[in-house]
């Protein structure tokens, strides 16, 4: 196949608004005054670029101390999974996620780490955490 028909191949992405933040959901941390560090791992990440369509897949850090509220886990992976199909850059997707699940839970302290996997020899990290 020529590189010119390669450039033309574009393939369906949804954009943010396919995102779903209200699928997370919490339970209390019954321990308040107690701080714990909660982390949350998965190498399962995907969503796609908004140029081209083409899969991204990484890996996501969820550090977090919570203050009220815990991120139950099945919801949090049904959420993560709304992005299956969502054209975003890498280096915007962590600030969606993280809005999202600071807003839902109220910690007291958050970190979120998204490694992607290598693409075109480079590999990409961002992290974005509260102060």
């Amino acid at each position: 196949m020529s590189d010119d028909k390669i450039e033309k191949i574009r393939w369906d992405k949804n954009d943010l608004g396919a995102v779903k933040p209200e699928l997370l959901d919490t339970f209390d941390y019954e321990y308040p005054g107690k701080d714990i560090m909660i982390k949350l791992e998965t190498n399962e990440f995907g969503a796609v670029c908004p140029w081209s369509g083409l899969p991204d897949f990484g890996t996501i850090l969820i550090e977090y101390i919570p203050d009220k509220l815990i991120l139950e886990l099945k919801s949090l992976k049904y959420y993560l999974y709304t992005f299956r199909s969502v054209g975003v850059y890498q280096e915007h997707v962590i600030n969606r996620i993280f809005d999202d699940v600071k807003k839902k839970i109220k910690p007291k302290k958050i970190k979120i780490t998204l490694t992607y996997n290598i693409r075109g020899g480079i590999n990409t990290t961002v992290i974005r955490e509260s102060k």
